[in-house]
């Protein structure tokens, strides 16, 4: 009797140690916060859902503590585990690519084509990554480290997660939950800028309305677009190309049903495996460190500097157009890639000022033009620090 008393003991014994309750610490339960936290922004307010929902539940579930000696191969970072397989398509940026497929085919360049001028916004914005790139090389991060901080600022999710998996794949799971998070947040980052930086005249600025962009424009755009951004800097090829080959089974009419799949279950797929396998990676153990809190800090300053250079840079610009062909500043902000959630807020903001000043379809020019650019400063850190 006693032996067995011993052996239901020392099983029991065994079963709890393996247990979640045994093998947790105080950072589990910090990043399990965390998840929630974000699954409640999600819901509750309706911050980006697409995204927080898939990243908070990957957060619950990749700080689900379990003995790491015991080699269960469960673990993202467990070679040959299914999560780690999973996580390849994070690790060596298989799914950055497919998300800009899906882009390309919902997204209509015609606020862009008929209005050219406003891809200098777009470009404008890109000032937040480089400039949060200089900071972060005064704090001391590594020039490949800095790069990947920086591109934080284009609020292009699949373009730091593809340029970080090149040039600082530890950082990863820093940078992407840095970089969705404030895509999440854009609703409560951007407007206080965009008030403080803008005069109640230049808030009320009518634009003209666009002209009507021929079929064939539109066909012809991703072709010339390609060739002209992939020609500069090949290193975005991956990015690039995949955008404007979506584009261009969107608008050539004779691709429907490809596209259609591209912009709904492909991209719908592929979103879901990427945002939990965000979150999965964001393991307390591996994640909570004194760099990944920089890495936040500066990603909220590189997103802040971009907002702020779109905006500025439309003041600067208004000085060399004439009455009637000024560029609402509002819309500067639209730069940064978040698509269409910063072109959404332009809308918001106008719509406090003047009720039937509708500012998004103008505000989708930079918009869009931010996505090119991102991508465009993706690659060219690619050439130079890869």
């Amino acid at each position: 009797m006693g032996n067995f008393i011993d052996f239901l003991i020392d099983n029991l014994t065994t079963f709890f140690n393996n247990t979640g309750f045994a093998n947790v610490e105080s950072g589990h339960v910090i990043m399990i916060l965390f998840g929630i936290l974000f699954i409640f922004l999600a819901i509750r307010y309706e911050f980006e859902p697409l995204l927080l929902v898939p990243i908070g539940f990957g957060i619950l579930v990749g700080n689900i503590p379990f003995d790491l000696s015991a080699n269960l191969e469960i673990g993202v970072y467990e070679e040959g585990s299914v999560l780690n397989i999973l996580y390849q398509g994070v690790e060596k940026g298989w799914y950055p690519p497919l998300i800009f497929l899906g882009i390309g085919a919902m997204t209509d360049f015609s606020a862009l084509i008929a209005n050219p001028k406003l891809i200098l916004v777009g470009a404008a914005c890109q000032f937040g990554i480089f400039g949060a790139y200089i900071i972060a090389l005064q704090l001391g991060f590594e020039p490949n480290e800095a790069a990947s901080i920086g591109i934080i600022g284009g609020a292009d999710g699949p373009t730091a997660i593809f340029l970080t998996s090149k040039l600082a794949p530890h950082l990863l799971g820093a940078v992407a939950i840095s970089a969705y998070s404030y895509m999440a947040l854009i609703p409560i980052l951007q407007p206080p800028f965009m008030r403080l930086l803008t005069t109640k005249k230049e808030k009320l600025i009518r634009m003209k309305s666009a002209r009507v962009v021929s079929q064939s424009e539109k066909i012809i755009f991703p072709v010339v677009g390609l060739l002209m951004t992939a020609f500069l800097v090949p290193s975005g090829l991956p990015l690039l190309g995949m955008l404007f080959f979506g584009n261009l089974l969107k608008e050539s009419g004779v691709t429907r049903r490809l596209a259609e799949t591209a912009r709904g279950p492909m991209v719908d797929i592929v979103t879901i495996l990427l945002g939990l396998m965000v979150g999965v990676s964001t393991q307390a153990t591996t994640f909570l460190t004194a760099a990944s809190v920089k890495i936040f800090l500066l990603g909220a300053l590189a997103f802040s500097i971009a907002t702020c250079a779109g905006v500025l840079f439309v003041k600067f610009f208004n000085l060399f157009l004439k009455e009637g062909n000024k560029i609402n500043p509002l819309i500067g902000n639209a730069g940064v890639s978040a698509v269409p959630g910063s072109a959404r807020m332009s809308q918001i903001v106008g719509l406090e000022y003047d009720s039937t000043n509708h500012l998004l379809m103008h505000a989708m020019g930079p918009n869009v033009a931010g996505v090119i650019g991102s991508a465009v400063a993706a690659g060219l850190m690619l050439g130079f620090l890869y």
